[in-house]
């Protein structure tokens, strides 16, 4: 249970659904958790919880819009100021949306970019210099199978998906002489409130399309950053984990 002993990790989107499973499994593995997420009075609700199992000031919680540097800024400072520097980064903060590309008006294809696409950039961007001061760290940033493959629907969030997938491998080039990993991670059909859009019917449909025919859990993606930001994964790096249930394959 000490995979991420003396680690610690800052993760956006982290108040709720894959964000929160990943903070509650980090804290269970020996880390350190800075919640960051709009979401402030569910943030802190989680970051209490997680203490309060740990026995200790486990996970703290900060206000973290993923489109503003000054959020960024002050959710680093935060983990250096509570628990002394910053280990790893998840940039799992993120909006889903159906529309086409006719469908999509400029207003949305910009709210979409700018927290999907622009907010894992300044992430980094704003990580990377606290990781280079610790010798090394892990980032992971969680993409999409939509930045695999299209559809016919949900233009932005697959232009944004990809995006972040190509991001994550310009950066983990230029990083790894500084052992700062960086890698993507592509879940499917996760059951989270992000997607409590789709109608029950199309998910349904969707799950017969699924080899392990289900959706996925948070705790299933969890665990593969978990893996990625440990140093199990020491040699990870610029690459995609896709966590579909075999969907991509299919």
């Amino acid at each position: 249970m000490d995979r991420l002993k003396a680690k610690v990790a800052l993760i956006s989107g982290g108040a709720r659904g894959q964000g929160a499973a990943e903070a509650r499994l980090f804290v269970r593995e020996g880390a350190r958790v800075v919640v960051g997420d709009i979401l402030d009075e569910q943030a802190r609700q989680l970051a209490g919880e997680i203490s309060s199992q740990a026995g200790s000031r486990a996970a703290v919680a900060v206000h973290l819009d993923v489109t503003r540097a000054a959020d960024w800024r002050a959710a680093v400072d935060a983990c250096v100021g509570e628990f002394g520097g910053l280990d790893i980064l998840v940039n799992n903060a993120g909006i889903f949306n159906m529309s086409g590309l006719e469908e999509t008006s400029e207003e949305l294809w910009d709210s979409i970019v700018n927290i999907n696409q622009k907010g894992v950039w300044l992430g980094m961007k704003t990580a990377v210099p606290a990781m280079r001061r610790r010798g090394s760290g892990s980032i992971i940033n969680i993409s999409s199978v939509a930045g695999l493959t299209g559809s016919t629907g949900s233009t932005a969030y697959h232009g944004t998906k990809g995006a972040v997938r190509l991001l994550t491998k310009a950066a983990a080039i230029q990083y790894g002489p500084e052992k700062i990993r960086v890698n993507s991670v592509h879940p499917g059909l996760i059951a989270t409130q992000m997607v409590d859009i789709i109608p029950q019917g199309q998910r349904a449909a969707f799950q017969t399309m699924v080899p392990l025919r289900r959706e996925g859990r948070p705790e299933d993606v969890a665990n593969v950053v978990l893996f990625l930001a440990s140093d199990d994964a020491s040699y990870v790096t610029g690459a995609e984990f896709v966590v579909d249930g075999g969907l991509n394959a299919a």
